[in-house]
């Protein structure tokens, strides 16, 4: 169990959670992944390094080092960023959204179901741009470590969820 992740995509028992989610931003590679793309992209260094070393023009060496180091730093950021999560739960009773920073912070919204309604921005050519749960005057955007593709199925599943929270079919 992740310990960023208290009851991951968990509603309180008594509430009766109807729809539970956790979002987190995909990411392609993966630790080997990354170990190997490294450890390619060094040997691949020194092997060009050399004959501008050979030719005396050293510090060419180091120039293809500092294109390692700036390839490894971009990586550790992204995967840094890559921590951040989303919780979303729904509950007859109530609506719960969490934010958890890449750093643990995490910031909750708490809406009452009956009052909570899903607001969608859509672009003809590219999908569903911007999802946000709307409750009292207050929107919270949601989802949006997803594709558009992914935001839309989602936004169906989460509909469906209210509806069924609020008493619906």
């Amino acid at each position: 169990m992740d310990p960023r992740h208290p009851n991951p995509g968990q509603a309180d028992s008594a509430d009766g959670a109807v729809f539970s989610a956790v979002i987190t931003p995909h990411r392609s590679l993966g630790r080997q992944g990354f170990r190997l793309v490294m450890t390619l992209v060094c040997i691949a260094s020194v092997v060009s390094s050399i004959p501008f070393m050979i030719a005396g023009a050293w510090p060419v060496a180091g120039f293809f080092g500092l294109d390692v180091l700036a390839l490894y730093i971009a990586f550790r950021v992204n995967f840094r960023d890559g921590r951040g999560f989303e919780e979303v739960a729904i509950s007859p009773l109530k609506v719960l959204l969490a934010k958890v920073t890449p750093k643990g912070e995490r910031s909750e919204w708490r809406f009452d179901t009956i009052f909570t309604r899903i607001e969608r921005e859509e672009d003809e050519d590219y999908g569903l741009m911007k999802l946000s749960v709307v409750s009292r005057g207050q929107s919270v955007p949601v989802a949006q470590a997803l594709s558009p593709g992914e935001r839309a199925e989602f936004a169906e599943a989460m509909a469906r969820a209210l509806a069924r929270a609020k008493g619906g079919p």
